[in-house]
């Protein structure tokens, strides 16, 4: 299909053609023999998507491509099937018999409204190889009538204002004139579930969009530092679960207290290692609540060399307390890139409140960019860091953001960030 730009048919106009959407496959029509099993799994991700649209709808499966349709408005299922991740385009079409002369009425139909001098193209794709005419001649006769009956179009092949895209399966055929962006990626769910540390930062958010973009399906850990800062960063934390949950099917936040933690290390004598010691604590109770989850893996927002803690040595150093792979989708993306991604998924303007950062709690004037292992381990050794972890998630808060059961997060005595 054409890349060339387009203009937007008109909304909510009369149309005496049955409207659906297209959804064109992402990179799933790359897989083998499993292919019907990630295609499965984005039909189940599409209806929880569907879910309370306010009418009934209906799926279908083409060569590559997925119809949706159903009695609500066009427009309501583009919003619903724009959030899906695995398609590479939405579409709104209209169907119609695949017969040559019902095709050509609904392609005049479709074009009638185009601006005066605008110029247009016609592109057939046939997957039904038994219909009659070539692509080529089809294009040839649908734009020959599509001149004759609608005044003051023109052609251009090369550089059209309007495509009209016409793709013939064997009972119907469908026609579009507008392609919208989809998420691409692979469905989620399909590479397994992580736990994703949280913060109310840009960078977490995006990584988390970006696993999921990856086919996994996230739950989210916050840690905050109660009882030594105040609530916000719970609210921000709970504001962007329930923002990246719009990408997936609803995923659970768990809210940690710190805190108290973060104070021991301190005692202990952490100080230039503080901010890599409760790093690793995190790190080392997120491993604990993955196995209690079934998640495979950890996501986070580090950006390599973005901040003294996410130096190599000391990414290093905190991989080393995880009890499985430490995923970081961001490792080579500049904080720029980050914010521009924050903005494109919706939660740049939660992550730009202001907060109160557990980070921040006790950190030292300044922070070790090469911190040594036998150093971290002469600081934990002070403290009994299994019944850390233990106390630490016996007393966590479990919400779910965005489902129908939704919980709002209860007033906390502080909060924190699980990465900035």
């Amino acid at each position: 299909m054409s890349d060339t730009p387009r203009v937007p048919a008109p909304r909510g106009a009369p149309d005496r053609h049955g409207s659906c959407v297209l959804l064109k496959h992402g990179e799933i029509f790359l897989k083998g023999r499993n292919r019907h099993l990630f295609t499965e799994r984005l039909h189940d991700n599409l209806r929880l998507a569907l879910r309370g649209i306010g009418g009934s709808t209906w799926i279908k499966t083409a060569q590559n491509v997925t119809v949706l349709g159903g009695q609500v408005p066009q427009e309501a299922l583009l919003e619903r099937a724009r959030r899906v991740i695995g398609f590479n385009s939405v579409e709104p079409a209209v169907r119609v018999p695949s017969d040559l002369d019902t095709i050509t009425a609904a392609a005049v139909d479709a074009l009638a409204d185009t601006p005066h001098g605008a110029t247009f193209a016609v592109r057939t794709r046939r997957r039904d190889k038994q219909f009659p005419l070539t692509s080529s001649q089809v294009d040839a006769h649908v734009g020959a009538r599509v001149l004759a009956r609608v005044p003051g179009l023109r052609v251009n092949l090369a550089r059209p204002d309007v495509v009209l895209t016409v793709e013939i399966d064997r009972k119907e055929t469908y026609l579009s004139r507008e392609r919208l962006p989809g998420l691409t990626g692979l469905p989620v769910g399909s590479s397994g579930r992580a736990l994703v540390l949280l913060s109310g930062g840009y960078d977490s958010p995006v990584a988390a969009h970006r696993a999921m973009r990856r086919g996994l399906a996230c739950d989210f850990v916050h840690f905050n530092g109660a009882p030594y800062t105040n609530p916000s960063s719970v609210y921000k934390a709970y504001a962007l679960a329930r923002e990246l949950n719009r990408y997936q099917p609803p995923g659970r936040l768990h809210v940690i207290a710190l805190g108290k933690a973060q104070k021991q290390l301190a005692v202990a004598g952490a100080g230039r290692l503080q901010v890599v010691a409760q790093r690793r604590l995190m790190v080392r109770t997120a491993s604990a609540l993955a196995a209690r989850t079934s998640a495979e893996a950890l996501v986070t927002g580090d950006s390599l060399g973005q901040v003294a803690s996410q130096t190599l040595a000391n990414l290093a150093a905190v991989d080393e307390a995880a009890a499985l792979p430490v995923l970081r989708p961001l490792i080579g993306w500049d904080k720029q890139e980050i914010i521009d991604e924050a903005v494109s998924i919706g939660t740049a303007g939660i992550s730009v409140l202001p907060d109160e950062d557990c980070c921040s709690l006790l950190a030292p004037p300044r922070v070790s960019t090469r911190a040594g292992l036998p150093q971290l381990y002469s600081v934990e050794k002070r403290l009994d860091l299994d019944e850390v972890v233990e106390t630490l998630l016996d007393a966590a808060q479990v919400l779910r953001p965005g489902t129908d059961a939704e919980e709002v997060p209860a007033a906390a005595d502080g909060d924190c960030a699980a990465s900035v």
